[in-house]
Order: C-alpha cells, then sequence, then structure tokens
C-alpha cells in the first residue's frame, strides 16, 4: 500500500497529468504505470551492473546493449545508453520527451525481444505514449527520480492506489491482496522449481510474483539448470484476467522479475475459455468475492460442484476442477463460504472437505482489506486427494502488523510469523486447546456441525470471573469524590473572586 512519501509524489503525478489534459482516469493510470516501467528497467540493470562490479565480473546488458537503437518504421537512431532512466533524467525537457516518446517507449513494448509472441509483447503492442509536453513529463520524471522501487511490486502498488483515486477501487473486487499476506500464503504451500502455477484471477499478478521471488530465493542453484530455467521462464507460471490494464501490469512485473514468457491471457477464468482441467500443481489466488455471472456463460463441470451464482463459490470449484491429484492450494475466501447455509455453500464445503484434504482455515481479521474493503476473510490451504480430511487446523489471526483501520499503520502485534511456525510444525499442535489462537478440529465434528468451517463454531472462550467490591463501598467512593469535586470548585471560585 502507497503511504508517506510516495503517496504525495504520486498525488503530484496525477495532478500533472490531469491538469496537461488527461481526463480519463483509466488513461492516466497507463500513463503513469509506463513512465514507472521505464524506471525499473533501468534500476534492474544498475543492480545488476552493481552485483557484477562487487563480485569482480564483467557485465554486459542484454537490455542495454552497446550500439544503437532505431525504432520500427523510424530511420533515426539512439545509442541503447541514452535510453535508460539514468542517463535521460538529466536531459532538460525538450530532449527529454524527445527521447521518451520517440524511442524509450517504441523500445520497452518490445523489453523483452523483438519478435516474441508473448504476454508481455501481446499486451504492450497496442499501448501508446500519451503524456501531453515536455514540462508533465519533467515533472513525472523528478518526482519519481529518488523514490526508492528495491524488492518491491512498485506497479502493483501504483495500481491500487490511482484505482483508490478513480474511487473505484473494491466495487468490482478490484483491490490487491497485500504483500505481506501474499508472502505468507506462499510460504504455506512453498513452492518447487518443478511447480507449475495458477492464480486465475491474476490482477497486477501478485501471487506469481510472490511465488517468483520464493523459488528464486530457494532454489537458486537449481535455476541454473537450463531444464528448470526454461520451465520458470516459459511454462511455469499461468495467469488469467478480463481487465486488459490489469494484464499489461501483470505482463510487465513478470518481465521485471526475469520471467520472459508467462502465460498470461486475457481469459473469463469460469467459462468454457478456460477449459484446462487436473493440471496445475499449486494454485495460490484472490478471487472476486463481489458479483455473479450469467448460468449459461460457466463452464459446466465447475457448475457440477455447486450451482451457483456467486463467484466466491464458483471458483472455489474452478480450483478443485484445475489441480492435479496431490496439487495444493491457498487461497482467501469471504467469510461467508465458511457457515453459508445456501446448499451450494454446503456442497462446495462437502466437496472440500470429502473429496479433497482440508489442511487449514485461518481466519482473518476484517480491517486487512483497509481502506478498500472491509470484509471479513479467511485462507484455505488444501491438497487434491481423494482421501480426504482427517482433521482441520484453525488458527485465529487478530493481528498481521498493521493497524486495522484505514491507516494500517505498522504496529507490533504480528501473528504471521507464528501462524508459518506453526503450520510448519502441525504435529506440535495436536494437544492445543480450543481457546488457544490455533487448534485441530477433527473432521467428523465438521461434518456433524453441517461443514461449518467458522472458528467461531469450534473456538472455546475462556471467561475470567471479575469480583467487585461491595455496593456500600463504592458508593462511599463516590462520596468522596463528589466531596473533592466540591471542594476544588469552591477554590475555583475563591481564585476569581466570585
Amino acid at each position: 500500500m502507497i503511504t508517506g512519501e510516495l503517496k504525495s509524489k504520486m498525488d503530484k503525478v496525477w495532478d500533472a497529468l490531469w491538469t496537461g489534459g488527461i481526463t480519463s482516469p483509466s488513461t492516466t493510470i497507463e500513463q503513469i504505470t509506463y513512465v514507472v516501467f521505464m524506471k525499473l528497467l533501468d534500476d534492474s540493470e544498475l543492480r545488476r551492473e552493481a552485483n557484477a562490479a562487487a563480485l569482480k565480473l564483467s557485465y554486459k546488458s542484454k537490455l542495454f546493449p552497446d550500439g544503437e537503437y532505431t525504432p520500427e518504421n523510424s530511420t533515426k537512431s539512439v545509442k541503447y545508453s541514452e535510453m535508460r532512466w539514468s542517463s535521460f533524467k538529466n536531459l532538460e525537457p525538450t530532449q527529454m520527451f524527445d527521447i521518451v516518446m520517440n524511442f524509450v517507449f517504441p523500445f520497452i513494448k518490445t523489453a523483452n525481444g523483438s519478435g516474441k509472441d508473448t504476454a508481455f509483447s501481446k499486451y504492450m503492442n497496442d499501448a501508446v505514449f500519451l503524456v501531453p509536453t515536455p514540462k508533465v513529463l519533467a515533472l513525472i520524471v523528478g518526482e519519481l527520480n529518488n523514490i526508492d522501487m528495491t524488492d518491491k511490486d512498485i506497479m502493483g502498488d501504483v495500481y491500487e492506489y490511482c484505482l483508490g483515486k478513480m474511487a473505484a477501487a473494491g466495487t468490482l473486487g478490484q483491490f490487491r491482496t497485500p504483500r505481506h499476506i501474499i508472502s505468507m500464503m506462499v510460504e504455506l504451500v512453498e513452492p518447487k522449481v518443478d511447480d507449475i502455477v495458477l492464480d486465475p484471477a491474476m490482477g497486477t499478478a501478485g501471487f506469481l510474483l510472490g511465488t517468483a521471488r520464493y523459488v528464486t530465493e530457494h532454489y537458486s542453484k537449481e535455476l541454473l539448470n537450463k531444464t528448470n530455467q526454461e520451465h520458470y521462464n516459459s511454462s511455469m507460471f499461468h495467469g488469467y484476467d478480463t481487465d486488459p490494464s490489469m494484464l499489461r501490469i501483470g505482463a510487465m512485473n513478470m518481465l521485471l522479475h526475469g520471467v520472459e514468457e508467462p502465460d498470461i491471457n486475457r481469459k473469463d477464468s469460469l467459462s468454457d475459455d478456460n477449459p484446462t482441467r487436473n493440471y496445475y500443481s499449486l494454485i495460490l489466488a484472490n478471487p472476486p468475492f463481489k458479483g455473479s455471472v450469467f448460468p449459461e456463460d460457466i463452464s459446466k463441470d465447475v457448475l457440477g460442484l455447486c450451482n451457483t451464482k456467486k463467484t466466491e463459490l464458483l471458483f472455489l470449484s474452478l480450483f478443485i476442477q484445475s489441480l492435479r491429484v496431490g496439487g495444493r492450494c491457498a487461497c482467501i475466501v469471504p467469510d461467508g463460504v465458511l457457515f453459508g447455509s445456501s446448499k451450494a455453500h454446503k456442497d462446495i464445503r462437502k466437496e472440500l472437505i470429502t473429496n479433497n484434504k482440508l489442511l487449514a482455515v485461518i481466519s482473518m481479521p476484517s480491517g486487512v482489506f483497509k481502506p478498500y474493503a472491509g470484509v471479513s476473510t479467511a485462507i484455505l490451504v488444501f491438497t487434491k486427494d481423494p482421501a480426504g480430511t482427517d482433521k482441520v487446523w484453525f488458527y485465529d489471526m487478530t493481528a498481521d502488523g498493521f493497524s486495522l483501520d484505514d491507516k494500517r499503520s505498522p504496529i507490533s502485534e504480528n501473528d504471521i510469523p507464528d501462524i508459518v511456525a506453526r503450520y510448519k510444525n502441525l504435529k506440535s499442535e495436536e494437544n492445543r486447546e480450543r481457546t488457544d489462537k490455533s487448534f485441530f478440529v477433527p473432521v467428523q465434528e465438521i461434518v456433524d456441525n453441517d461443514y461449518d468451517l467458522s472458528i467461531n463454531k469450534y473456538k472455546k472462550t475462556e471467561y475470567v470471573a471479575v469480583e467487585y467490591p461491595p455496593t456500600s463501598e463504592i458508593l462511599d467512593e463516590i462520596e468522596s469524590i463528589n466531596k473533592q469535586v466540591e471542594e476544588e470548585f469552591k477554590q475555583l471560585k475563591a481564585l476569581l473572586g466570585e
């Protein structure tokens, strides 16, 4: 979430574009993300150069090689080095505008290699540079120049903040999952270098990015293997969405993290446009909570598990259908999924319990998605296992390291480290009491409770008796306080000469 200095700078950038004549909020968002992407490309190269220098190794940039760049259908050329942010940021506004509009922007549209038919080239193909004047571009570059964008999903942050300025965030489920929640979920499922990963409601690709980071951190040696590297670059990551802007930003994000050819496509994941079943080994997702769809547009096998129009239930059905046997899933659902009384609600919970192995239900506080939404949510972790569920681990998260109001300020209370540590050592949870933050519930008890998965159904509250003094003592204390107030009031009147 954008706060502080970055928030102030993004406000100035937004206002500059608006004053410059771009009055369409969606166009404003796109122009901002293009300029941010230009900076991130150069930042990535600067880090690689610094790492090589620290190891006393030579480094030749593939992105900005020696020589000159000539845009398609142009006779003019410019040195690759002059198209880097660290170079053009120092130019006077008119020169900067010429370089960025006529060279840098055409260049970034093919930044993963000219001629490749990839998600990036597909969604950047129709991109248009509309920053109106040299003055506006110089202001944007000046505001963004000193921002630390190291190791952040800054593209997603910017998009989320701009949606908020449009007053559109959350109205259609369009708000991003906080990065620390994504990191927790990724830690719980422990992605592997040979996984095939899906997010069928990918937004700006936050879950795919979180998975990519985890794999590069934990399997750096394995990724030196050519087969593993090819899998990582082209066949590991799959993401679908219906919003072209999100697809474009998602493709940019994946390229910035070294994933050159992910399967990122515009699809209605719940329809027959998405026929892949029993294929993925890992699904991470936060599907839309709001809205419904026309039954005739929904794939029949998805409806087969729960006949409904509610997207949160349909996506759960899709996850189950899409996983291969042994595949695992961590997803966010609104609390209503856990205890809803409709037939569709009960059917999907029964499917999770009976024909899959539901491992964990982590109840999250309602402020996690503020300021964009106040809905109470939970994380479900399960594997596709026909043997079914024997017991379910519940955790009552009450703090995530941030205040649960609209400000979401950092605080010391944080259950996330405890959740990850306990989940990775579930054997030690066997004897936990129902009054603790986490505990097991046997599957038969869940079945007997109509497959209810809300933690409050099973958690026990420990009541502590409070002893109050006798009524006579309370009255005496009140009388004493009143006398003190009366005496001090007299002294005040005397001081005022009354």
